[in-house]
C-alpha cells in the first residue's frame, strides 16, 4: 500500500537505461558461467545455454515492469527474464 508515486508513474530514461545495461551484463556474465561449467570454452562459439536470468535486485520490480512494457525485456515467469532480440537474423 506504500506508493511513493514516482517509481510507479515515471522511471526515468537514465534509470530504465541503467538497468538494460546491468541486465545485459548479468545475463553475459551468467552465460558465460554456464558455458564454461559445461565443458565448452568461455569464448566459443557455441549457442548460449542461458537465455533467461533473474534481474539485478539493485533496481524495483517496477523498472523491470516497464522494460518489458516497453518490450525491451520479457518475463518468462517466476522472477525471470530475457532480452527480447527486436532483429533476429534466424
Amino acid at each position: 500500500m506504500e506508493d511513493t508515486g514516482q517509481n510507479s508513474q515515471a522511471i526515468p530514461y537514465e534509470t530504465l537505461k541503467r538497468a538494460l545495461k546491468a541486465f545485459k551484463k548479468r545475463l553475459k556474465l551468467t552465460a558465460l558461467d554456464a558455458d564454461s561449467k559445461l565443458g565448452r570454452g568461455a569464448f566459443s562459439s557455441g549457442a548460449q545455454g542461458v537465455c533467461a536470468v533473474t534481474p539485478p535486485s539493485q533496481y524495483p520490480p517496477e523498472v523491470w515492469d516497464e522494460l518489458a512494457r516497453q518490450g525491451k525485456i520479457r518475463s518468462i515467469g517466476q522472477g525471470l527474464y530475457e532480452l527480447v532480440q527486436h532483429h533476429q537474423h534466424e
